[in-house]
């Protein structure tokens, strides 16, 4: 893990959770976009949300995600943050619908989010 990397906390149905920023020009923009709060939709075990402004370099495109990864989708201008299996999985990890890019990833343990199922808005900010 990089010290000069950039940490998020994700708070959605009462969880918090921190993440890390990977060092590339879309999780700077991502960063610099917030805090962003808005309603989420899930797929699978994948909650997403836009974040307005942003425009992806798909520096790190790609549909290999693991469980704890936070992607953006440059297509839809979303971020998602994957904690489980999609509808697309063939094993336990995750299968994004389209390419990604990888921006970051959960400390700890992701699949805690599934207790956030219910939860209406998730709410991203700067540690």
């Amino acid at each position: 893990m990089d010290n000069g990397a950039k940490r998020i906390c994700i708070l959605v149905g009462g969880l918090k959770l921190e993440a890390e920023l990977k060092s590339t020009k879309t999780a700077e923009a991502i960063y610099a976009a917030l805090p962003v709060e808005s309603p989420f939709q899930t797929w699978g075990e994948e909650f997403y949300f836009p974040i307005p402004g942003v425009k992806d370099n798909r520096e790190t495109a790609t549909t290999q995600v693991k469980v704890g990864d936070l992607a953006f989708w440059g297509v839809g201008g979303v971020l998602a943050i994957f904690f489980g299996r999609t509808p697309m999985s063939l094993g336990s990890d995750p299968v994004p619908a389209d390419r990604v890019n990888v921006i970051g990833k959960i400390i700890g343990d992701a699949t805690v989010l599934r207790q956030a199922f219910s939860a209406t808005k998730i709410r991203v900010e700067k540690a």
